[in-house]
């Protein structure tokens, strides 16, 4: 769920503890087994703008699942963002 600032204010003003905390006009990267495991190996988190534009370049998890070419091509954008690290 999506909390906007007032809320989380309130929320917080109540003692409950928050989480996740995503800002409502950045984008989220989806919640994909795959596409965790491929950033847990190219050591980043889904919070890193930078992360989130490449990954938005990336084919989709459903292409990659059943194209062997598609994962070959994927590796060394997964390489270059783990050495940027």
């Amino acid at each position: 769920m999506t909390w906007d600032a007032v809320q989380r204010e309130v929320l917080e003003a109540l003692g409950h503890t928050l989480y996740c905390r995503t800002d409502p006009e950045q984008p989220r990267i989806p919640d994909d087994p795959l596409l965790r495991a491929l950033l847990r190996a190219a050591s980043r988190t889904g919070d890193d703008a930078v992360v989130q534009a490449i990954v938005r370049d990336w084919p989709p998890t459903s292409r990659l699942r059943g194209d062997p070419a598609a994962k070959r091509a994927l590796w060394p954008r997964l390489r270059a963002l783990r050495a940027g690290r």
